[in-house]
């Protein structure tokens, strides 16, 4: 059976519905759900219940080649403290699927090595429910 994975080439990030240029790879986002315990002395069969708390969109990670338009344009993200920006992921497979969301730069680094390319990473918090089309 021929497999059915896409390789990442081909995937673009966008910042207010302009791409970033030169990014390496891409990080989440990776969502998670709290639960409640509502464990009582008469839980059938002596084990914990849990309903459904809240969910949290969690973080994505970007790494990229530095670029003085790439810091500027996130770090003006993370200077902001009024309104989340809008980013999307795009996807390469035949759908061109995207993941859509807001959210807050959280980090911003930058690493500087002997005998390599300057490159950045940036961490977003995302802001509430992500939405995902094709």
């Amino acid at each position: 059976m021929a497999s059915g994975a896409i390789s990442g080439v081909g995937t673009v990030f966008k910042r207010n519905a302009v791409a970033l240029a030169e990014v390496n790879s891409i990080s989440g986002p990776n969502r998670t759900r709290d639960t409640i315990d509502v464990t009582t002395l008469d839980s059938t069969g002596g084990y914990r219940e849990f309903i459904g708390g809240f969910r949290d969109g969690g973080e994505v990670v970007i790494d990229m080649n530095y670029t003085r338009a790439g810091f500027d344009s996130l770090n003006t993200d993370f200077e902001n403290n009024t309104t989340a920006q809008a980013y999307v992921i795009v996807m390469p497979d035949t759908g061109n699927t995207e993941f859509a969301f807001s959210g807050w730069v959280t980090s911003i680094s930058k690493s500087i090595p002997l005998d390599d390319k300057i490159t950045m990473s940036v961490t977003i918090k995302i802001d509430g429910q992500i939405t995902e089309t094709s």
